[in-house]
């Protein structure tokens, strides 16, 4: 099909790893990212749950500790994102906020950085890559922290197995 392979790209992320504790933030620094935008269901906690596992804890204060900036970007209720967003002491967007550029745009706002200088992590690829990579945003894709999720997305989960959605361990570019 003509264009497919520019389709796949929209929403190929730039980096795939088993956990945001993979994610090398010397590597982020060097390709110039200042600030990480991020998700909360199973990419910093489980679907549904409010525990966050320590590894993803040391992760993140890691990340403040050495400048970067840090928004959590989340399709869910308020109520649940400000839980977070207190639990960690970094600001949110959320509500039915991704793929759409409004969402991410909100977000680069708060942190006061402009796209090429951000990172979007998440466990998605129709959410989180393919929204931020519309934007021009590195985009990395974490394995789901819990195999717990919505109808929804256990339906898309199944398209993005179909669409070649890259594995553990694939470097940056």
């Amino acid at each position: 099909m003509v264009g497919e392979g520019r389709q796949l790209t929209l929403i190929q992320p730039d980096l795939c790893v088993n956990g945001v504790w993979d994610v090398d933030l010397g590597k982020l620094r060097e390709a110039g990212i200042t600030d990480i935008l991020i998700d909360i269901d199973n990419t910093i906690a489980p679907w549904g749950g409010y525990e966050i596992p320590p590894a993803v804890v040391d992760w993140l204060e890691r990340a403040k500790s050495l400048g970067f900036g840090v928004c959590l970007l989340s399709n869910n209720f308020a109520s649940r994102v400000e839980h977070f967003s207190r639990r960690l002491g970094v600001p949110a967007v959320c509500g039915w906020v991704k793929p759409w550029p409004w969402g991410f745009r909100r977000a680069l706002s708060v942190l006061g950085v402009e796209p090429g200088r951000a990172v979007m992590i998440g466990d998605q690829l129709f959410t989180d890559a393919a929204g931020a990579k519309r934007l021009g945003l590195m985009t990395i894709l974490v394995d789901p922290l819990s195999e717990r999720e919505s109808v929804y997305t256990r339906f898309k989960r199944r398209i993005e197995r179909l669409m070649g959605r890259k594995r553990p361990g694939e470097r940056m570019p």
